[in-house]
């Protein structure tokens, strides 16, 4: 007799069965169409001897699918008996419409106009256990846009919206350069940095960067929102050579800046990082 929970999906009660009976499910991807425009996916399931398969507009759903035949063939074998019938099964009918997936939206808007395919990439992770929350830099091109949210989805989906949110005028009949859309560069030049006016870069200019107990981070923060670019901190895993913490500070500047900073800690190599690249700045805006 193979039991579950009420509620369980096909690849949970599959699971089981396969735990029960020593024949773990194998899940591959027979085919992956997402050039199209609604994206199609077959994925093959096989448990012991037998071979199924599923398809739907999505890998989880191609792979419940899967999951479900085979635990209609499994019924039929008089020898086991499901405690549960019916797993499961998201009903397409019932779900939430008019949801698009903004990722999806995005690269097919990127597909459709030549413009290189969006990259993301996890820049933060913090928060309790029980409230985490995630940072998602997504790049198009040479702009850039940061999404929040509880999980890495969720942030990967709020950095795509931003975009979205930006091309909402675009007519799709037309192919539009990007920096036409945008308008602008979400970082600054060397050449704008050199010759800005702002207080704040001008102070970094006479500054020493020397004194005790100065909030370098703050001080960092500052100097982008005056001069239109964004930072983003990426915590490096593994340690140094000599057991330090390792930070990287990356500014959406034109080109890129990128600058290494360690610690004792965490904070201390964001703090350190942060300082190298206020040295990198003022040697870059001193520059004639």
């Amino acid at each position: 007799m193979i039991t579950a929970m009420p509620g369980k999906t096909p690849i949970q009660v599959l699971h089981e069965y396969g735990m029960k009976t020593k024949n773990i499910p194998v899940y591959e991807c027979e085919r992956s169409d997402v050039q199209i425009h609604v994206p199609t996916f077959t994925f093959r399931v096989t448990v012991g001897d037998i071979t199924c398969r599923g398809e739907g507009t999505s890998k989880k759903l191609a792979k419940h699918r899967a999951a479900e035949a085979a635990i209609n063939i499994l019924k039929d074998n008089a020898s086991i008996y499901f405690a549960v019938p019916d797993p499961l099964m998201p009903d397409p009918s019932k779900q939430p419409k008019n949801q698009p997936n903004p990722i999806g939206s995005l690269q097919e808007l990127s597909i459709h106009h030549g413009w290189r395919l969006p990259e993301y990439t996890l820049s933060q992770e913090g928060g309790p256990a029980h409230k985490r929350e995630y940072t998602t830099v997504c790049r198009l091109e040479s702009f850039m846009e940061t999404g929040k949210g509880a999980s890495k989805k969720k942030a990967k989906r709020n950095a795509a919206e931003k975009f979205l949110a930006k091309f909402s005028n675009i007519s799709p009949e037309n192919h539009i350069s990007l920096t036409n859309v945008v308008g602008h560069s979400l970082g600054c030049t060397w050449h704008s940095l050199r010759n800005s006016p702002g207080e704040k870069i001008n102070l970094l200019k006479r500054s020493l960067l020397s004194i005790p107990n100065t909030d370098y981070i703050q001080l960092l923060s500052e100097i982008a929102m005056e001069q239109g670019f964004n930072i983003t901190y990426l915590d490096i895993d593994k340690l140094s050579a000599n057991g330090r913490y390792q930070c990287l500070a990356e500014l959406s500047t034109s080109p890129i800046t990128v600058c290494h900073g360690s610690g004792i800690s965490c904070g201390n190599a964001q703090s350190d990082a942060a300082h190298n690249t206020l040295q990198y700045l003022k040697i870059i805006a001193e520059r004639k």
